[in-house]
């Protein structure tokens, strides 16, 4: 074949599986170039006969046209000697096996969503449409490469029909892994809560009519399955809450389109580009105060001001909200502390007590995918919780880390995810749960195995929390057992190393202070921490200043009982004594149980010391009476006083928090408390005024702290960090005095994006 002066360009991102060559097809045809395209072990190669100046205009094209769900993190051109093709074709992979992972599942596309509503279309109301631009990726793959007969759809041969789609490059159905159609595909069908088939040819007519009648749904949809009822029904939202053992958390809400979520919440134009996403997240917003239609009952998310809804994202959903004229609860088919169901059997099991009917199908789902959170700031968006429709697109590692190392974070104990490290790219799983259940730490062992698999990941060193009791670093101390390198990496470092790693700050960049907020993590002092000034960059930070340590009483136990916090706070203030006739600010005071803190406290039995600000918001939660004496979840007590501070009307003075010896220390913001709450003030007034006066001890300290260190950067993370009232008006405060604050855009700045900084500082302790 003769040969002659052309180019090649090499694209690397999420352009594999999204129907990224097809497309590339259709964009040589029309220009009428001549070539090939293929994927390679890295990414997508493209050699076309043709000059510079044709090949630049080609990619310009290629980066204003591309499929819906592809990404180009990076693309390079070069000149170079190619046959002379006499048209343009897709070739085979030309470097073996094909090892770039896989693409996250996509919301139903216009075009999917038009041929579902078309009568006549062969794919008329048949709830498994997609083509490469929508439908299940993650959910559905068991190894590479990503093909049909690597995803659970092998058990499905395609029809005569379906199998032309498949093969023509011209159809937005080339190569699309789960096509199918009701000739050859999967299909659903209802069940009573004891496994018996309801007869119904128009399955969702009859969940319709279910849901109207007020009764509790099961739908197995991409990533597990859902338990629904009408949103808009008190009774139906507290039968729900009362089987699923689900007392006060928030639910989320699927409603038809955005302008049935305009009928009962505020939608902007950036909720908007959310909800619209291919990612379809749980969107956080803020309510309509007086809904013509649709009132929300209030059990949907009595302790929050924001209610999380989302877009129907699967045909299957697309299908069920055609049959009712009310948004829907859509929330996590599973009984409490449990995960969410994804196979037919658990959720017959699981389910059976909880649902009136459950509508199940027979396309298997192998990766379990919570719904991702997500809430548009002031500062752009908040990922509150990773997962479907965003995980595993992979993030780059900042300038200065070596493209050559290998390694597998682990993660944390809460919201666990993990973080694979390899060719320069850092590739987090979909949000995991909390590891103390063992379901959870099943699906965790389960999907690290596979991202191992999908990814090639052949790491020998791994990277854990310090903190010896969460399971992530038992399982990394019995990989270090196995012969494995285990780097352990501090809690509130994670935290900072993620933020940086998520703004791309460079490795050699200057050092920075990182204030990290949140529960508590394990210290390098072996005490917890969880209000921290921390300074350095990700090989080493520095403890150099803090929220002043209070006891946790009973450990463990003073998380679930915010009370607890309230009273080892005033005991600073006060003494027993006097905390037994304060009845009036905390009725538990009464209890016989504290005569046995006191004892504790004297012989600091089960009462580590702690610096969590997350036990300062539940102690002021309690004091103003917005916290449960037992919570029900995590950060229930400060979800509440951040909505009871919303609510707040009035330009409030802020409460005194002192700075002493680089502790930010409350006691004089204690004795205010008790003053206004004697003199009646109102509790919205005081709930801000705590924020406003947190801001600004947080900034002093900042302050004090730049005339000791050199730094120009703050860094803000931690799971405090993602209330918006304290967060955004922190950065306010800091930008104002000059600083450059980064805070997190792709990744959650609670325990689910600490993987990542657990894997670039421990690259950076490697370099």
């Amino acid at each position: 074949m003769p040969h002659s002066k052309g180019m090649r360009l090499r694209v690397n991102g999420i352009v594999q599986g999204v129907g990224f060559r097809p497309f590339i097809w259709r964009l040589a045809t029309e220009l009428k170039l001549t070539g090939r395209v293929f994927n390679d072990t890295g990414g997508v190669i493209v050699e076309l006969n043709c000059s510079a100046a044709q090949a630049g205009e080609f990619a310009e094209l290629m980066l204003q046209q591309l499929p819906p769900l592809a990404r180009i993190d990076a693309m390079h051109q070069e000149a170079l000697d190619l046959p002379v093709f006499s048209s343009f074709a897709i070739d085979v992979s030309q470097s073996g096996i094909v090892t770039t992972g896989c693409a996250p599942d996509a919301a139903t596309c216009p075009d999917c969503l038009s041929e579902l509503f078309q009568p006549g279309d062969r794919r008329y109301h048949y709830p498994f449409i997609n083509c490469t631009n929508c439908g299940p990726r993650l959910s559905i793959i068991r190894q590479i490469p990503y093909d049909r007969a690597s995803t659970t759809m092998v058990e499905f041969t395609l029809c005569a029909a379906c199998q032309q789609e498949y093969d023509n490059p011209a159809d937005r159905r080339f190569h699309a892994q789960p096509n199918a159609c009701p000739d050859c595909g999967p299909h659903c069908w209802l069940e009573t809560p004891g496994g018996e088939p309801v007869a119904s040819e128009t399955p969702f007519q009859a969940l319709g009519e279910a849901l109207r009648d007020g009764q509790i749904v099961a739908i197995k949809g991409i990533g597990g399955v859902h338990l629904a009822c009408d949103a808009t029904n008190e009774q139906a939202v507290k039968r729900l809450r009362e089987r699923k053992q689900r007392p006060h958390k928030a639910l989320a809400l699927m409603a038809s389109n955005i302008e049935a979520i305009r009928q009962f919440a505020r939608v902007n134009e950036q909720d908007e580009a959310l909800l619209t996403h291919p990612a379809a997240p749980v969107v956080l917003l803020s309510r309509q105060e007086n809904p013509e239609q649709y009132k929300i009952a209030p059990s949907v998310a009595p302790d929050n001001t924001k209610i999380g809804v989302m877009l129907p994202y699967s045909p299957v959903h697309h299908l069920l909200l055609a049959e009712v004229d009310f948004p829907l609860i859509m929330t996590s088919g599973n009984r409490s502390g449990e995960p969410q169901a994804i196979t037919n059997d658990a959720a017959r099991s699981q389910l059976n007590n909880i649902a009136d009917v459950l509508l199940l199908h027979n396309r298997p789902i192998h990766n379990r995918l919570d719904d991702s959170v997500v809430v548009a700031g002031k500062y752009g968006t908040q990922i509150l919780r990773r997962a479907r429709g965003y995980a595993p697109a992979s993030l780059p590692l900042p300038s200065g880390f070596s493209a050559g190392q290998t390694l597998i974070a682990l993660g944390g104990q809460l919201k666990n995810t993990l973080c694979l490290i390899k060719d320069g790219r850092a590739v987090i799983s979909q949000h995991l749960g909390d590891l103390h259940d063992a379901s959870t730490f099943d699906e965790y062992l389960h999907t690290l195995q596979l991202y191992r698999e999908l990814y090639e990941n052949a790491a020998e060193h791994y990277v854990c929390d310090m903190h010896p009791e969460y399971l992530s670093t038992k399982h990394g101390v019995s990989l270090e057992e196995q012969g494995n390198h285990l780097t352990r990496v501090q809690h509130h470092h994670a935290h900072i190393g993620a933020c940086l790693g998520d703004n791309q700050y460079p490795l050699a960049g200057d050092a920075v202070l990182g204030i990290c907020l949140d529960g508590t993590g394990f210290g390098t002092d072996e005490t917890l921490w969880g209000g921290e000034f921390l300074y350095g960059g990700y090989a080493a930070m520095k403890r150099i200043a803090s929220l002043a340590p209070v006891p946790l009483i009973g450990g463990a136990q003073a998380i679930k009982s915010p009370w607890r916090s309230l009273y080892a706070q005033l005991r600073q203030c006060f003494t027993a004594g006097q905390l037994a006739e304060m009845t009036d600010i905390c009725p538990q005071f009464a209890d016989p149980m504290c005569n046995s803190f006191e004892k504790m406290l004297t012989m600091q039995l089960n009462c580590p010391l702690s610096s969590s600000a997350g036990r300062l918001f539940d102690a002021v939660a309690t004091a103003l009476g917005c916290a449960p004496a037992q919570i029900t979840y995590e950060g229930q007590a400060a979800i509440r006083l951040e909505s009871l501070a919303q609510t707040c009307q009035e330009d409030v003075e802020p409460y005194h928090l002192r700075i002493t010896d680089n502790q930010v220390v409350p006691q004089a913001m204690w004795q205010q408390i008790i003053t206004d709450l004697r003199q009646g003030r109102s509790k919205a007034a005081m709930a801000m005024a705590f924020h406003k006066g947190l801001v600004i001890a947080l900034s002093e300290m900042t302050l004090k702290l730049k005339a000791a260190y050199d730094f120009t950067t703050v860094v803000l993370s931690g799971g405090v960090m993602q209330n918006l009232l304290l967060s955004e008006a922190l950065q306010d405060t800091l930008q104002s005095s000059g600083f450059k604050v980064l805070t997190h855009q792709q990744l959650p700045a609670n325990d689910g994006g600490i993987a990542f900084g657990q894997a670039l500082v421990a690259l950076a302790k490697n370099q």
